[in-house]
């Protein structure tokens, strides 16, 4: 089969689409035929031989957390799951045409596999900072960072919550935002007199990793009402770096219910095929992203 694959952490040019042994099923795990994969930005983390402790690496290594797919090997163990089955969910080396889930869920009616794959890690992110931050219904969420994936999930969410979010993006995203239910401001110079000129902020969350925690610290009053998952050196502003993964089961669970509610939809910016993976961890690097890039097989 092919798979994507790197023998040394670095830049994008160190990823390869290789001739690879297929992977099997074991206890308690299913594999898929490959439809689509997404891309995150843990995945160029994890190449770049950034220290993520919830994901060691052993070279030479797959790339890809996520995917959706047809089932055609089930594990020991696994019920209510059988082959020829449309699933999506979380497991390793997913950039590839078979790969082995961990967890997983059947995909949501009109779901197609491009946009199902850009779910799994996106709304287990977006479920873990919210309940970590402690934000609360009739409070206001500052998001930086909001048009991309984990951000468009949080927007949705929290609206669902009835927490009012204030999101940051580039000039281009402004509607976008809005269309979520946000109110919209972009970066830039002044941007957090722009955001105080739209009402005091409970708490925030650093999405983006641009350098403003410091910013966001004093929109809070609290480095504890805080939370960034793209910024290393949150510690040094007392700030929490979230990267330690809660549920994925409970996580794709609470996505397919609000997706068949129709309070939950990602749009699919882009899709690659497997060869061009190096573009998509470029693209996905650059940020400015609108909703998710995935990997098509």
């Amino acid at each position: 089969m092919k798979k994507v694959t790197f023998a040394e952490f670095g830049g994008p040019d160190v990823l390869h689409l290789t001739d690879a042994e297929e992977p099997h099923a074991g206890p308690g795990r299913i594999r898929i035929a490959v439809r689509a994969a997404g891309v995150n930005p843990v995945d160029w983390r994890i190449r770049e031989g950034q220290v993520l402790g919830a994901h060691p690496v052993e070279l030479p290594a797959g790339v890809g957390l996520d995917a959706a797919g047809v089932v055609d090997e089930v594990g020991a163990g696994v019920e209510g799951v059988e082959a020829g089955d449309h699933v999506f969910g979380e497991g390793s080396s997913t950039y590839a045409e078979f790969a082995v889930l961990s967890a997983w869920a059947r995909i949501p009616e009109g779901l197609t596999f491009e946009e199902a794959a850009g779910y799994p890690s996106v709304v287990e992110t977006a479920l873990r900072v919210l309940r970590e931050v402690g934000v609360r219904a009739g409070q206001t969420l500052l998001v930086s960072g909001a048009s991309g994936g984990v951000g468009s999930a949080v927007l949705q969410i929290a609206r669902e919550r009835g927490i009012t979010v204030i999101g940051t993006a580039g000039a281009a995203n402004q509607d976008y935002l809005r269309g979520l239910g946000a109110l919209a401001t972009t970066y830039g110079e002044g941007w957090a007199d722009r955001v105080r000129r739209l009402g005091p902020v409970d708490a925030a969350l650093d999405l983006a990793g641009s350098g403003v925690l410091r910013e966001l610290v004093a929109l809070t009053g609290d480095p504890r009402k805080v939370i960034s998952i793209a910024d290393l050196g949150a510690p040094e502003f007392g700030v929490r770096f979230s990267g330690v993964p809660g549920s994925m089961p409970d996580a794709l669970a609470e996505a397919a219910a609000l997706i068949a509610r129709g309070r939950l939809r990602i749009p699919v910016e882009k899709a690659y095929p497997l060869a061009e993976a190096a573009a998509a961890h470029i693209d996905s690097r650059a940020g400015h992203t609108r909703g998710r890039r995935v990997m098509v097989v």
